[in-house]
C-alpha cells in the first residue's frame, strides 16, 4: 500500500529510525523554510512498509528531549504515530517558525543552518541565513538604507512621474512624507538615506550601489550551443531593465502574420503576456542582497530566466497556479502595482501556464535551486516535441536493451518531466513496458 501523498518539500519520507542527527538536520531544515512532516515507516517510493510498535515507543521517549537539546531556538516538534493497515508510523510534525534561522548547536549557525529545497535538506549559505534573519523581524531586504547614499542620488524627475500616474488617478507633489510612505528613502541618526527599494526604482544610478542588480540577456546560436549571437546588459531602474529585456526577447522570437478582416494580426510563438509575466516575476521576486544579476538566455527550443534567490515563502512549485503569492520585495511591488506593472497579487503564474495551454505550447517548466529560481518557457508546440522525443526514445534501443529515465534525459538533454510524459506515451500504445519500481526502474522495447 502506498502513502497518500508523495515527498516533497514540506513531507520526507524515511523506511526506519534514522540516526537523531538526521532527524535534526530535516526538522531544522523544515522549520527555516515551510514546515513540514517526516514520516517514518515509508519507503521513498511511498511504500508503507511500518515499523514496530515497541521501536516507535522508545522513540518517542527520547526523540523529545533531544531535539529540544540540539537546536537553537529550540525546536518541539509534534510527535505521534500513526496505524494504516495495521502497520505503524511514527510522524514528526513541526510549523514554519516565527524565530529564524533555526541551526544545530554543535555545529554554528554558519554550518548547522539547513533549508528544505524540494526533497532534499541542504546547508544554508550566508544569504540565506542572512535572509532568514529578516523574515524573523518583519523586514524585506528593499526597505533597508543604503549608507552610502543620500537623497541627491534619486532621480527627483521620475519620483514625480510616478506620482502623477498612478493607478488610483490622483497626483501629488513630492515631499519627503510622501517618499517616506512608499519605503523609498529611511531617517536614520537625523541623516537620511535612500532605501534599496527607492534606488533600483528611482535611482539616478542604480548600480553605482547596487552594482550586480542588472538584467544579462544573451541569445544563442543552438541549444547546445553557448556561442552568443547578441547580448544585452540591461540596467538603469527596473522599469528601464524591464522594458529593455522584454523589447531584447521580443526582438528574438519569431511572429507570424495573417489578415483578419482586412487588418494584419501579429501572432507570436510565445504569447507576449507569459513573458511578461515571467520578467515580471523575476524583477518583483528576486533577492537583491545577492550579488548576482538576473539572467535571461534564449536558445532555439526554449528560453530560460534565472532569478537570484528562491521562492518567497511557503509555495510549492507544483501549486503554482494556485494563486497563492508571497512578496519578498513589499515596497518594490507596492510601486510596481501602483505604476500599473502588475495587474493582480498572485495571479502572474496562473496567466502563465493558462496563456500556453491555449497556444498548445509545451508546458513552462520552474525550478527552484539553492538559491535561484529558473523558469523555461518552451518555444514549440507539445504535439510536435512528443512526437520527436518518442522517436528519439526508440532510437536508444539499438545501442542497449533495457535504459532508465536518467539515461533518456542524459542522452537526450531533455527535462525530466518531458522523459516521463513521453515514457508513459509509449507504455500506453504497447511499444514500451515498465521494469521495476521506484528508481531502479528500466524500460525495454517490446516492438
Amino acid at each position: 500500500m502506498k502513502y497518500l501523498s508523495q515527498e516533497s518539500s514540506r513531507l520526507e519520507f524515511k523506511s526506519i529510525i534514522p540516526a537523531s542527527t538526521k532527524i535534526i538536520k530535516t526538522l531544522i531544515g523544515f522549520c527555516n523554510a515551510k514546515g513540514g512532516k517526516l514520516v517514518i515507516g515509508v519507503k521513498d517510493d511511498g511504500t508503507i512498509d511500518g515499523i514496530s510498535e515497541d521501536d516507535a515507543h522508545l522513540a518517542m521517549e527520547w526523540l523529545d528531549h533531544a531535539i529540544y537539546e540540539a537546536c537553537t531556538p529550540p525546536i518541539l516538534p509534534l510527535i505521534y504515530q500513526q496505524r494504516i493497515n495495521g502497520k505503524v508510523l511514527l510522524i514528526l510534525e513541526v510549523s514554519s517558525g516565527t524565530n529564524k534561522p533555526y541551526y544545530q548547536k554543535s555545529l554554528g549557525l554558519s554550518e548547522g543552518t539547513f533549508i528544505r529545497l524540494g526533497r532534499s535538506t541542504v546547508k544554508a549559505d550566508a544569504n540565506i541565513i542572512e535572509e532568514l534573519k529578516w523574515q524573523s523581524r518583519g523586514i524585506s531586504y528593499d526597505q533597508l538604507p543604503l549608507y552610502h547614499t543620500s537623497l541627491e542620488d534619486l532621480d527627483r524627475t521620475k519620483i514625480q512621474y510616478f506620482l502623477n500616474h498612478r493607478r488610483n488617478g490622483i497626483t501629488s507633489p513630492l515631499t519627503e512624507d510622501v517618499l517616506r510612505s512608499y519605503e523609498i528613502i529611511k531617517k536614520e541618526h537625523s541623516t537620511d538615506y535612500s532605501t534599496a527599494a527607492g534606488m533600483l526604482l528611482f535611482g539616478k544610478s542604480p548600480q553605482k550601489f547596487l552594482s550586480e542588480a542588472y538584467i544579462l540577456c544573451c541569445h544563442f546560436s543552438d541549444f547546445k550551443d553557448r556561442e552568443a549571437i547578441a547580448s544585452r546588459t540591461c540596467a538603469g531602474t527596473l522599469f528601464e531593465q524591464f522594458e529593455e529585456s522584454f523589447d531584447f526577447i521580443m526582438g528574438r522570437i519569431n511572429k507570424s502574420f495573417k489578415i483578419e478582416k482586412r487588418k494584419r494580426e501579429e501572432h507570436w510563438e510565445i504569447p507576449p503576456i507569459a513573458i511578461r509575466e515571467v520578467l515580471m516575476n523575476a524583477i518583483l521576486h528576486r533577492n537583491y542582497h545577492i550579488n548576482a544579476p538576473i539572467k535571461i538566455s534564449i536558445y532555439s527550443d526554449r528560453i530560460e530566466f534565472f532569478s537570484p534567490g528562491g521562492l518567497p515563502g511557503p509555495i510549492d512549485t507544483s501549486k503554482l497556479e494556485s494563486g497563492i503569492t508571497y512578496v519578498r520585495n513589499t515596497s518594490i511591488a507596492k510601486v510596481l502595482w501602483e505604476a500599473k506593472y502588475i495587474e493582480k497579487m498572485g495571479s502572474g503564474f496562473i496567466t502563465l501556464f493558462k496563456s500556453y495551454r491555449e497556444e498548445g505550447l509545451l508546458p513552462p517548466e520552474v525550478i527552484e535551486g539553492t538559491n535561484f529560481v529558473k523558469c523555461i518557457l518552451p518555444r514549440i508546440h507539445s504535439d510536435a516535441v512528443h512526437k520527436d522525443i518518442e522517436e528519439l526514445i526508440l532510437s536508444l534501443f539499438n545501442i542497449s536493451q533495457e535504459i532508465s529515465r536518467a539515461d533518456i534525459i542524459r542522452q537526450l538533454n531533455i527535462p525530466r518531466t518531458s522523459a516521463g510524459r513521453a515514457l508513459n506515451k509509449l507504455i500506453e500504445s504497447g511499444k514500451l513496458t515498465r521494469l521495476g519500481k521506484g528508481p531502479t526502474t528500466k524500460y525495454r522495447c517490446i516492438m
